[in-house]
């Protein structure tokens, strides 16, 4: 009588760290509906745009998610980067994958906050921060109108930086645009089913 195979299991997925000083390291996927991490292609593009060292920047990673844009951030020498996320379960893998990045600490500080993105946003200080990223789950857009309007009031690229925000492709760009006004997109790219903008103030 043969014994039957147990049932192959899938391997965690993983993204990695582009570059700086966490380069090819890697962190772990949530397998979670909604959940989105920033593709390395679309990463390299991003932080091409904004250069290899962030050194005097500070930044916020607004939907976190896995962390890849902010960690991202942090390799290239952020000053310091909070990482907010809401949802439990994405919170819990966002700070193993903090602890597994700690064995070889980096520059500046890294906080990672669990709670409502849009609240802490509305609570900062105006031109408090330099670099936002914004990349909430696709299917709520009121959320992305609200968290972009905020980020033109909270946001300070005269010495770097920006709004950095990823949309759905069937999302017209320019309605996106008409929500900071004040801001243009400076950098575009559109893959596949992601549009992508890094917004600047003309201030830098």
């Amino acid at each position: 009588m043969s014994k039957s195979k147990p049932p192959k299991t899938e391997p965690p997925k993983r993204v990695r760290i582009i570059g700086g000083h966490w380069r090819s390291r890697l962190l772990a996927v949530l397998d979670s509906p909604g959940l989105r991490p920033t593709t390395d292609r679309i990463r390299e593009t991003l932080f091409n745009w904004l250069g290899q060292d962030l050194s005097g920047l500070n930044c916020i990673d607004l939907f976190a998610g896995t962390g890849a844009l902010g960690f991202e951030a942090a390799s290239r020498r952020a000053d310091l980067v909070v990482l907010f996320e809401k949802d439990k379960r994405a919170y819990a893998n966002l700070v193993n994958n903090f602890q597994q990045l700690q064995s070889s600490p980096v520059h500046g500080t890294v906080e990672i906050l669990h709670g409502n993105s849009l609240d802490y946003l509305k609570q900062q200080a105006n031109c408090s921060s330099n670099l936002i990223f914004i990349d909430p789950p696709f299917q709520d857009e009121v959320l992305l109108n609200h968290a972009l309007m905020e980020a033109g009031r909270v946001c300070d690229d005269s010495h770097g930086g920006g709004i950095y925000v990823e949309f759905p492709s069937s999302r017209p760009r320019e309605e996106v645009e008409a929500l900071l006004p004040g801001w243009h997109c400076g950098k575009y790219l559109e893959a596949g089913q992601v549009k992508a903008c890094l917004f600047r103030s003309g201030k830098g």
